[in-house]
């Protein structure tokens, strides 16, 4: 069955591959850009800033102008910050959470009262599982995640009695532009106060530009938007950072941490 599914961010990696997957299982997409970027068959865009509530407003309006209805809304905008928490300026804090959560919040708010409207209606959050343990030098990044995902466990209490289904994402390393895009943060003092910083950051970068393509996420999403049911939570993931994950559930605190410290340099 076709649906209208509205895809924030559709220029990041994730989104134009869920764009052009889902287009071609037949769905009626959205996506927001902020500028002109190349067209994608079958695919409509929609001028927005997750920060600005006014573009939010307009752009929702917009689809359901020409749709009458939001079937999925896809929150997939985001930004990273790379760096000491101690050393981050405190705007670059302030706009990681007001794009990767505050965006969430303000989209999602406008958009569920058409899904009540519907009685219908499936929310995606693409979290990452930076949501599930901090990762180091990526602290305000996880903290963004962190708090998405406290976040959507609360919406998701609070619809279910409506049937609008709320799905969290958890990606592991996967080689798109968001790594290229990462703000690093410029202060000199880090090579003198947390010289591993950059053994760290490097192998980061590694892992997620030799990480999975996310054409597999696409797919993935794919067949969650067909399910009538969806589950809350779906890891995608190479094998290894699943077992990680199942790890964090399992060992004490402190284990696991020393397993993150090792691995991170």
């Amino acid at each position: 069955m076709s649906k209208v599914v509205f895809i924030t961010g559709i220029s990041s990696g994730f989104g134009r591959s869920m764009a052009v997957e889902l287009a071609k299982g037949g769905h009626k997409i959205y996506g927001s850009i902020r500028s002109e970027v190349d067209p994608i068959p079958n695919v409509n865009y929609v001028r927005m800033d997750v920060t600005d509530i006014s573009s939010i407003e307009h752009a929702v309006k917009e689809i359901c102008d020409k749709e009458g209805r939001i079937d999925v809304l896809i929150n997939n905008a985001g930004i990273g910050i790379g760096g000491p928490i101690e050393l981050t300026n405190i705007r670059d804090a302030q706009y990681q959470m007001d794009v990767n959560f505050f965006g969430v919040f303000r989209v999602t708010q406008t958009v569920l009262p058409i899904m009540r409207r519907q009685n219908e209606g499936v929310i995606i959050c693409i979290s990452s599982i930076g949501g599930l343990m901090g990762i180091p030098f990526q602290g305000l990044y996880s903290a963004s995640k962190f708090a998405i995902e406290g976040y959507c466990q609360s919406l998701s209490l609070e619809l279910k009695p409506q049937d609008i289904r709320v799905v969290l994402i958890n990606p592991g390393d996967f080689s798109t532009n968001f790594t290229s895009n990462r703000k690093i943060v410029d202060n000199p003092e880090i090579k003198l106060t947390y010289p591993q910083f950059y053994n760290t950051l490097s192998k980061i970068m590694s892992d997620e530009n030799n990480g999975l393509k996310p054409e597999i996420l696409a797919k993935k999403i794919g067949k969650i938007i067909d399910r009538r049911k969806p589950a809350f939570r779906y890891v995608i993931a190479s094998p290894l950072q699943k077992f990680s994950v199942s790890l964090k559930r399992l060992l004490p605190e402190t284990w696991f941490a020393a397993i993150l410290k090792k691995y991170y340099d």
